[in-house]
């Protein structure tokens, strides 16, 4: 059976294993969630990630490793992910209505015509779009 929400599986598995402080943490390959995991490497609340190539019976699939990231005591540098826009709902903004989150400390993660970026940028760029996510 296929997955409803790749994005919010992606989120919460990366929610969880940084809960429970993992190194890293495998998620199914999309170039969707590929980009996400770019951007949050981006803004530094990531180590990196990379696609490996997994296999379970006798299929062979691609699975993208996340490395998470910790502070010198031990917390997650990645303290919270929220999933804005969900496929029941989707939230569009225009370029002026891109809110700030958390006063500007935490990040949001849309999707534009010009590709997938942090809000800053897509303010910048002077674009609007999905918003994904908030994280901080």
């Amino acid at each position: 059976m296929g997955m409803t929400d790749p994005i919010g599986d992606m989120l919460t598995r990366i929610r969880n294993a940084s809960r429970v402080h993992f190194k890293s943490v495998d998620i199914f390959f999309s170039r969707m969630n590929r980009d996400i995991a770019r951007v949050l490497l981006d803004c530094g609340y990531i180590e990196g990630y990379e696609i490996k190539k997994g296999e379970g019976g006798d299929k062979v699939w691609d699975v993208l490793r996340v490395h998470l990231k910790y502070a010198e005591d031990k917390k997650p540098v990645l303290t919270g992910l929220k999933r804005v826009s969900k496929p029941g709902r989707r939230v569009y903004l225009h370029k002026n209505e891109i809110p700030k989150v958390l006063n500007g400390y935490g990040i949001s993660i849309i999707t534009t015509s010009k590709g997938v970026m942090t809000d800053r940028e897509a303010k910048a760029k002077n674009v609007g779009g999905e918003i994904l996510c908030n994280v901080w």
